[in-house]
């Protein structure tokens, strides 16, 4: 697969050779059939990240081939989003025409939204310095004349400069609602907008009529734990990142959200913390023994749960795990399948055509 070209007509026997496999890996659980949950066959990612190319007095984005390495030139790049796609050209274009946008000049990442907004840096091997600044500002205001809901920011060694603010507002529909997130440039967001609506109203759906309150680790910009609020009386988030934690406390308010508590910690401290371990003054004014929480939620890194933090998931009565990797999933089940049984199980194609799967999990307490 090229950059430029993407196999859709291979894209149906990808994702059954993905439920396949996945079917297999659960197999072990006694894991019920998976749901199957697409993606658009193209325009799905709302991020892109290039290398910058020079060439004379011409300048592209590249990626490297994984196999070989081989620089590949990249024009038009159908997995990312149409509003990536339209603005590629455009703003190559205005960079060309100043020496001190071009000068050093090694990479481009994008961050779109389905709701118009982009946030674009331009990353350099220099210190950028006042005429850079000048000209960045020219670039933006052009941009933004052609129709660009544009962000600028530029990024060096110890140095950002953010011209305006360096977030989009995303806003998503999920399950007859209108979400905001703000999404912060250089923080973690889901990446395919699509799926991750189908993610968001797969957890609402298998969490409808829970009792007691919900328990998130690894929260980010609260993206689960906002649109899962109508099914808990109240939700306890952890998220260690600060500026997810700021981009989760504004949606809580855009949102209008009155039930969700967010706590900056990383899981492995909350655990540490919940087993008596360590006091932390994060905590302070908190008082954790007054949830009741019976579902905990958990979505980690492609690592997977540390086992401190599986052994303490295991005692709650219900546990939504939501995996990148479903290998240390599994590795994780060996433990969690002695206490737990699998009630639901879902495939999200966040990946297309790559070996990538992600998918999520309800575990129930044995009776």
């Amino acid at each position: 697969m090229t950059p430029e070209m993407l196999p859709t007509d291979q894209y149906d026997a990808q994702l059954t050779d993905k439920r396949h496999r996945l079917i297999s890996m659960m197999a072990p659980y006694s894991a019920p059939e998976p749901q199957v949950f697409r993606s658009p066959l193209s325009h799905y990612r709302m991020r892109a990240e290039f290398r910058i190319w020079h060439e004379g007095d011409d300048l592209y984005h590249i990626m490297f081939d994984q196999a070989t390495k081989q620089r590949i030139r990249v024009d038009v790049f159908p997995a990312a989003s149409e509003l990536i796609n339209r603005l590629m050209p455009e703003l190559l274009a205005g960079v060309k025409r100043h020496a001190s946008l071009r000068h050093k000049l090694f990479q481009i990442d994008y961050l779109s939204t389905i709701s118009g907004e982009i946030v674009v840096s331009l990353l350099y091997h220099r210190q950028l310095d006042d005429l850079w600044l000048q000209h960045a500002t020219q670039l933006r205001d052009d941009l933004r004349s052609r129709g660009f809901n544009l962000q600028l920011i530029g990024r060096a060694s110890k140095q950002k400069i953010c011209l305006d603010r360096d977030y989009v507002d995303e806003c998503l529909p999920v399950g007859g609602q209108k979400m905001i997130y703000r999404q912060t440039e250089n923080s973690f967001t889901q990446p395919n907008a699509a799926v991750n609506i189908h993610m968001l109203e797969w957890a609402i759906d298998i969490t409808r009529g829970s009792k007691g309150d919900l328990l998130e680790l690894y929260c980010g910009n609260g993206n689960f734990s906002l649109a899962l609020a109508r099914n808990f009386n109240r939700v306890l988030a952890t998220e260690i990142a600060k500026p997810s934690v700021a981009a989760a406390q504004f949606n809580i308010a855009a949102n209008q959200i009155d039930n969700v508590q967010i706590i900056r910690m990383a899981a492995e401290e909350f655990t540490q913390a919940m087993l008596g371990v360590r006091e932390f003054n994060r905590l302070k004014g908190i008082d954790l023994t007054s949830y009741q929480c019976e579902t905990i939620f958990v979505d980690p890194p492609r690592s997977g749960l540390d086992q401190q933090t599986v052994k303490m998931v295991q005692a709650y009565p219900r546990i939504l795990y939501i995996s990148c990797n479903p290998e240390t999933l599994c590795e994780n089940l060996l433990t969690l399948s002695q206490t737990h049984q699998i009630s639901r199980l879902a495939l999200f194609d966040q990946f297309p055509y790559t070996h990538h799967m992600e998918c999520g999990i309800l575990l129930e307490k044995n009776a």
